[in-house]
């Protein structure tokens, strides 16, 4: 059945027309349509063209959305997926909108994984085993995140690696000095760094120790724990001083020591 335009009528929106046929309103388009079939008043449409216009101004709607969606920030194409599914964009017009939205430079995994990985190295101290986490997260190849990874060279990552080795260790400074050093090795590795990459800056990082200060934070620690253990006499209370004293992370040197000062060794 083939109708004539009677009307072209603009909306207040900007870019979206309402299309009369014989008089009577029939549907709506955007502009790119109206121009990509050059519709006009007098023109035939039948119901395969009619079913083609709706269809493609169903793309055009939902590639408007998404570009509106992208003009904030950059998105991967997981997020745009996710976005139009929660628009509730028909699947069928999904993958036509994706391939339009890469045509036109909008969508690029690549060029979000590089500028990601140069915005975390200079606004946050994680190393790439997190950042190709996250990356990961956002639906990004291995093949794209091993390309942006490059960018974060291995002098880089003992930079930031020995920025954040410094912060810990000023962090952990009254621990006793063993726990201090696992502290800072699983707080790089926590955020991302490889445990070789301690083993490389530690001599460089690892801030001179007050002896005064471990000496004290020592007999805190021991004078606590052995009156914990004062329900248990003898050997077994040296024995479980001494384990609990080691898993707080003193050296058992010093905590021998600590108990030859403190105790009666009869």
């Amino acid at each position: 059945m083939t109708k004539k335009i009677s009307k072209i009528q603009a909306q207040k929106r900007k870019g979206r027309y309402n299309v009369y046929l014989d008089g009577q309103y029939a549907f709506p388009v955007d502009e790119s349509v109206l121009i990509k079939y050059r519709l006009m008043r007098g023109m035939e449409i039948d119901d395969d063209l009619a079913a083609k216009i709706s269809n493609d101004d169903a793309v055009a709607k939902a590639y408007s959305k998404m570009l509106d969606f992208l003009s904030h920030q950059l998105r991967t194409e997981k997020e745009v997926r996710q976005k139009m599914v929660a628009d509730n964009v028909p699947p069928q017009f999904v993958e036509p909108v994706m391939q339009k939205l890469r045509g036109q430079g909008y969508l690029d995994d690549l060029n979000y994984a590089q500028s990601y990985v140069r915005t975390i190295m200079r606004t946050e101290l994680k190393g790439p085993r997190v950042i190709r986490q996250n990356l990961r997260q956002k639906g990004i190849g291995e093949i794209d995140i091993d390309r942006a990874l490059t960018q974060f060279d291995h002098a880089s990552q003992v930079d930031r690696a020995t920025e954040l080795a410094k912060k810990l260790y000023r962090h952990y400074q009254k621990q006793p000095l063993r726990r201090q050093t696992e502290k800072v090795r699983q707080g790089l590795m926590t955020h991302g760094f490889d445990g070789e990459l301690f083993d490389e800056i530690e001599d460089e990082i690892a801030p001179e120790q007050d002896a005064d200060q471990q000496a004290a934070i020592l007999n805190r620690a021991a004078s606590k724990a052995w009156r914990h253990y004062q329900g248990q006499k003898g050997y077994a209370q040296k024995m479980k001083f001494k384990a609990a004293m080691f898993r707080k992370g003193f050296d058992l040197d010093d905590v021998e020591h600590w108990l030859e000062l403190h105790t009666n060794n009869d």
